[in-house]
C-alpha cells in the first residue's frame, strides 16, 4: 500500500465567488449537476446518504438522486431497509456529491420525509420489469442464506406478478427538504472555496467558509 501522507493532489480547475452564484442554493446545484453531466462526471447523480439510527450510530451509503421536486432532493428505496428504519427514527439527513472531474463537491443537510403515494408510483412503474421485480424479491438490508435465495425470490414474484408488478408497500420515494447547503471548488495550496447558504427566517443566507 502506498504512503498515504505522501498521495498529493493540486486542485486548479475552477474557482467560486459568493458574487457567482445564484440567490438560491437549488438553482445553483442545478446549475453545477448539468455542469457535471456535460463533463461526463461518472453517474453525477450518484450521493451518499448519511443517516443516524435510533441508538444514535451513523451510517452512510451511495443511493441516486432522481428528481428535484417542489426544491427537495428526492430517492427511492426499501421503507424498511437500514436507512428506512434509521430515517424513520431520526428525519435528519445528510446528502453528498463529488465530482471528482470537476474539483468539486456538494454537501446538504436536511430533513427527510417520505415522497406522495402518487410520485412513488409514477417512478416505480416507469423502471424496468426485473427492477420492479426486484423491489418484491429482496429483504434489504436484512440477512439472507444465500444468493440462491434471492433468486428463488424473484423467480416467486415473477410467476405471481408476470409483467404487471404492483408497488410494494414498503418500497417508495423519500424527500429531503434541505436547510444547509454549501458548494465546494478545490482550488491550489488548500485554499478551497466553500460558498454556504443557511436558511434563516425562511431566507438563504449566503456567506463564505474558510476551506
Amino acid at each position: 500500500m502506498k504512503n498515504l501522507a505522501d498521495l498529493r493532489k493540486n486542485y486548479s480547475k475552477g474557482s467560486l465567488s459568493e458574487s457567482d452564484v445564484d440567490p438560491n442554493p437549488i438553482k445553483q446545484f442545478e446549475q453545477w449537476f448539468e455542469q457535471a453531466s456535460q463533463a461526463e462526471c461518472p453517474e453525477p447523480h450518484a450521493m451518499t446518504l448519511a443517516t443516524i439510527n435510533s441508538s444514535g450510530s451513523p451510517s452512510a451509503r451511495i443511493v441516486l438522486l432522481k428528481g428535484v421536486i417542489d426544491n427537495q432532493f428526492v430517492f427511492y428505496t426499501n421503507y424498511q431497509s437500514e436507512k428506512g428504519q434509521a430515517i424513520a427514527s431520526h428525519p435528519q439527513v445528510a446528502l453528498l456529491f463529488f465530482w471528482h472531474e470537476l474539483e468539486r463537491q456538494v454537501r446538504i443537510e436536511g430533513t427527510c420525509s417520505t415522497l406522495a403515494p402518487n410520485l412513488s408510483d409514477d417512478y416505480y412503474f416507469s423502471r424496468p420489469i426485473a427492477s420492479r421485480i426486484g423491489a418484491w424479491a429482496s429483504p434489504q438490508s436484512q440477512a439472507v442464506p444465500n444468493r440462491e435465495f434471492l433468486e428463488a425470490e424473484e423467480k416467486k414474484y415473477q410467476q405471481q406478478f408476470g409483467d404487471q408488478p404492483p408497488r410494494p408497500p414498503h418500497w417508495g420515494g423519500y424527500c429531503v427538504k434541505p436547510n444547509r447547503i454549501e458548494f465546494w471548488q478545490g482550488r491550489p495550496s488548500r485554499l478551497h472555496d466553500r460558498i454556504n447558504y443557511s436558511n434563516v427566517n425562511h431566507a438563504w443566507k449566503i456567506e463564505r467558509l474558510a476551506p
